[in-house]
């Protein structure tokens, strides 16, 4: 399995936040699609992306359907999707993902997380490099065999293609969502997620102390409204734990 496979894995054993963070998160990606590219998810490929998101978190159809008709408010401030980048302790560079609708209230918050836990917040460009940004789509994988999808998909950018409890599991560069999204849809292929990632091109190990220090960093960045994803290079365990 490559890059992409073990990424998932660790992320997936990673404690995430709660459940309404997760809603929080859905809310804001309907207003940036819906003022993009308008209220109607037939016509807004980007839309339908976050409404297949919302379901894959049980988000209620309700809360869908208020998000998107509050977005439609002309008189609603966009949301503008800012990236951090900085270092934690120990050499472990980090990028922040957020969507922010005060950029002064986030660069504010942002940097005084890292400050209080002996990080440093960098310049534009600084860790964005050490990492890969891709695309992923998770479909049902009822009547399919990963191995044949690939070798299908491979001309839309698809690069790496595996199983996992959840149903199949598509990474390619981020520039290829558009295509393998319509590719999918043309073939009737039901797509249960979708989403963007950025995975680490190397990982540093740390001891179990270190590790702690970072982590510290990594909940307090976390816990920001602001915030949509945080990514790393410290090394994570992909074992169960106990």
């Amino acid at each position: 399995m490559g890059r992409a496979f073990e990424f998932r894995k660790a992320r997936k054993m990673k404690r995430w936040s709660a459940m309404s963070k997760a809603f929080t998160r859905i809310g804001k990606d309907i207003v940036m699609a819906v003022k993009e590219g308008g209220p109607d998810p037939d016509s807004n490929a980007r839309l339908r992306a976050v409404i297949q998101n919302a379901k894959a978190v049980n988000m209620p159809k309700d809360n869908v359907e208020r998000a998107i008709k509050r977005a439609s408010d002309k008189s609603l401030g966009d949301f503008k999707e800012v990236l951090f980048e900085g270092y934690a302790p120990h050499g472990i560079a980090i990028l922040v993902e957020t969507a922010t609708d005060n950029n002064t209230r986030t660069v504010a918050n942002v940097r005084s997380y890292f400050n209080k836990c002996d990080g440093s917040l960098g310049t534009s460009g600084s860790v964005v490099f050490m990492f890969d940004h891709t695309c992923n789509f998770r479909i049902n994988a009822e009547g399919l065999d990963p191995e044949e999808l690939e070798l299908e998909l491979i001309d839309f950018g698809a690069e790496e293609i595996f199983a996992d409890d959840d149903g199949i599991m598509i990474y390619a560069p981020f520039e290829s969502y558009g295509a393998i999204q319509s590719e999918l849809e043309a073939r009737e292929i039901e797509i249960l997620s979708s989403g963007f990632e950025r995975i680490p091109q190397v990982t540093k190990a740390l001891s179990k102390e270190d590790a702690a220090d970072v982590e510290k960093l990594l909940e307090k960045i976390e816990e920001d409204d602001d915030v949509q994803n945080v990514y790393h290079t410290m090394q994570e365990s992909t074992e169960e734990e106990e």
